[in-house]
């Protein structure tokens, strides 16, 4: 990448009291890097790998961006020396669009919030959920069924409605279809949190832009959403152990009742938003890696119809898809659906070496993480062995981070690789889908690495 590229004598380095100052693009080069990352982010970041290494200084504006990529690195930033690393930019700006949910809450209030949703996604919890996984993924199976034949769909609505489905059945015991387009809403609102990144929160959010007046409907109607939810769960006799019924309580215990509203409708909102979108962009990049490599497709199609025959999964066949497990891996690692993983240091510190002053906003990407071909050879080879139980063993855990580490690694990862796997399973063995002639599949690095515009498929029998 010919922007981050520098000249001996222009590049910003040096030493400091503890650490070397990392090596970087002189200010005048990074200025224009700020075109670059609102264009191509991915690009950004892998040009300033490729150019740098594990290390790198990216000042950016009136800041520097400290980008570090290397497994010990991401270690110690999201779990040796966590306490020391708030969520950062982009995170930190999205809070305007999010408010103060367990994406971007910190301190006290996360590990309350953390503690309250924490038991509805234990293995037991998650074990019960697996007949209403199983239910979604034979549905959408079904409507994919009945457009065999009729053209392209997109299949990345289908998979939002069916994730939205599933959150909406197991994390609060209700069915979010009938309050209309929710998946339009998160849309915006992802969208807004997009632009508070891309601006620094420097745009006041009244001023009547088009993307700001779509985020201001979706925000009053997911409000209207969530309070409707809660009114139905009040009139209910029985309270449940779902993430909705915990956090009602939990908003009751709130001595100000409208502080109890708010962070109640920010950490649904928040919940559903990173619970729907992640496993929605998983699955949509790995249907496409399926189209590009046929001979998966076909062991899948084998495994899926051994392991479940004519059936629905349950939680007892997951054992029994360890190919189809082992590929949405694969398509995590290649695409992982948290693409940056923004820190700030609260405290200096020193990393690998290289120093990190207070205040600091550090980068990890699982994006780069993943690509690294020290311990990912051939890496932008689709190859779903990889993840064998025998090759992952000297692999470096933080090579491999698609829900982040430390203890803010994802609440949800368990849910959502259990969906993940059982549409995929259900999916391979019923139908063939195909990327639509002359659709070019393109990443959009949102709060979520998903497909930009959608994935039109055409829909055949297995």
């Amino acid at each position: 990448m010919t922007l981050l590229s520098t000249r001996p004598g222009r590049t910003q380095s040096g030493r400091t009291q503890s650490g070397r100052t990392p090596p970087g693009p002189s200010r005048l080069v990074a200025m224009k890097m700020l075109a670059v990352m609102n264009r191509d982010r991915l690009a950004m970041m892998t040009g300033a790998a490729a150019t740098y290494g594990d290390a790198s200084r990216l000042p950016v504006g009136h800041k520097s961006l400290y980008f570090f990529n290397h497994p010990d690195h991401a270690k110690h930033v999201l779990a040796d020396n966590a306490a020391n690393y708030r969520k950062g930019i982009g995170l930190m700006h999205a809070r305007r669009a999010l408010g103060d949910g367990l994406l971007t809450s910190e301190g006290e209030l996360w590990r309350k919030q953390r503690k309250v949703v924490q038991p509805a996604f234990q293995s037991r919890r998650i074990a019960e959920q697996a007949t209403v996984v199983a239910e979604e993924a034979g549905r959408l199976v079904g409507r994919l069924r009945d457009r065999i034949g009729q053209g392209p769909v997109d299949v990345t609505a289908e998979l939002t409605g069916l994730t939205l489905g599933v959150l909406g059945r197991s994390l609060l015991d209700a069915d979010l279809r009938a309050f209309g387009d929710v998946g339009a809403d998160f849309a915006a609102v992802q969208d807004q949190a997009m632009f508070e990144l891309a601006t620094l929160s420097a745009v006041p959010m009244w001023i009547p832009l088009p993307h700001q007046r779509r985020f201001r409907r979706a925000r009053r109607s997911l409000d209207a959403t969530v309070d409707e939810l809660v009114r139905q769960r009040r009139g209910r006799d029985d309270a449940g152990a779902d993430v909705l019924s915990r956090l009602i309580m939990s908003a009751d215990r709130e001595p100000d009742p409208a502080v109890g509203r708010t962070r109640l409708r920010d950490e649904l909102v928040t919940l559903l938003l990173a619970g729907h979108e992640t496993t929605a962009s998983t699955l949509g990049w790995t249907l496409h890696l399926l189209d590009q490599h046929p001979s998966v497709w076909e062991r899948l199609h084998a495994e899926a119809s051994e392991a479940l025959g004519g059936n629905l999964p349950t939680y007892a066949d997951l054992h029994r898809l360890p190919y189809t497990t082992a590929v949405v891996h694969e398509a995590m690692r290649l695409y992982p659906p948290v693409w940056l993983l923004p820190r700030m240091a609260v405290e200096a510190d020193e990393i690998g070496g290289f120093a990190v002053p207070a205040g600091a906003d550090v980068l990890i990407s699982p994006y780069t993480l993943h690509r690294d071909p020290r311990f990912w050879p051939d890496p932008e080879r689709f190859d779903p062995e990889r993840f064998d139980p025998a090759a992952t063993v000297s692999r470096p855990r933080y090579s491999y981070v698609p829900f982040g580490g430390g203890p803010r690694f994802c609440v949800g990862n368990n849910l959502g690789m259990l969906e993940a796997v059982f549409v995929l399973a259900l999916l391979c063995r019923d139908l063939r889908l195909r990327t639509a002639p002359g659709h070019r599949v393109v990443a959009e690095p949102m709060l979520s690495l998903r497909i930009r515009g959608g994935l039109p498929m055409t829909v055949t029998a297995a």
